[in-house]
């Protein structure tokens, strides 16, 4: 009986924490440039002292889908996307280097480039700054020009090239904070020249809200089986003790 509860107890308590990983992709549907986390279930062996003849159920992030959402037009110029492979390299809050696949542009009081949350961009020699202008352009490689104050409209300026790399998937993950990164121990990303731009357009989240949505039913009514097996388990070791008292 205790196998039993063992089983059905750990397979309700990962239940609720697989769950809240369909819940956060599902809250993030329409967040730009967001990539869904996979979720999976397996059982694990419990090791200790003796033979290990009870297993425990765990639920785990095994990755992430880095499968490109669609491009939506915004008409703005500083709204760039990656189109194809790709990523654009920002720096993280703890100063590491981090990347995004879509980001709208903002020119902070400072001249600094950064994301729509506050990320510096970074770019040949790391973080970008924008000198007084009248106009920005990005090209398709990254390349940043502008029009200075007072300069004749014909008149652009390069001032830096924004830092577009594509390493090799198997080696990024998503860290806490939600950005993705190249994993410890890894080779760091280097600039690829092939890496291309879009401006005027953001990148959508890869969500499929249907998939989400039946997941979470799916888990919910296993959470409902994990409860009724408990009973289960708690009426027989009930109906054993009755027998027991009567021989």
């Amino acid at each position: 009986m205790d196998k039993m509860l063992y089983i059905s107890m750990t397979g309700a308590s990962q239940n609720t924490l697989a769950q809240r990983a369909h819940a956060n992709n599902l809250a993030n549907i329409s967040t730009t440039g967001f990539h869904r986390d996979y979720e999976q279930a397996r059982s694990m062996p419990v090791f200790g002292d003796s033979y290990p003849a009870r297993v425990y159920a765990m639920s785990e992030r095994p990755g992430t889908d880095f499968t490109p959402g669609s491009l939506q037009e915004t008409g703005r110029e500083l709204d760039v996307a990656v189109e194809g492979q790709g990523w654009v390299a920002v720096q993280a809050a703890d100063g590491s280097e981090a990347y995004v696949r879509t980001a709208s542009l903002q020119i902070d009081a400072l001249g600094q480039l950064r994301t729509g949350n506050g990320l510096p961009v970074l770019g040949n020699g790391g973080p970008i700054a924008i000198p007084p202008e009248q106009k920005v352009e990005i090209g398709q490689d990254g390349t940043i020009s502008i029009r200075a104050l007072g300069e004749a409209p014909s008149v652009m300026a390069e001032v830096d090239r924004i830092k577009l790399v594509n390493p090799d998937l198997k080696t990024m993950e998503k860290g806490t904070d939600g950005l993705i990164r190249v994993k410890e121990g890894e080779a760091p990303a280097l600039v690829d020249a092939n890496v291309r731009l879009t401006s005027g357009f953001l990148e959508s989240s890869n969500v499929n809200a249907v998939e989400e949505m039946t997941a979470i039913l799916s888990l919910s009514r296993q959470f409902e089986l994990h409860v009724k097996m408990m009973r289960t388990a708690e009426d027989d070791a009930a109906a054993m003790a009755r027998v027991m008292q009567l021989s």
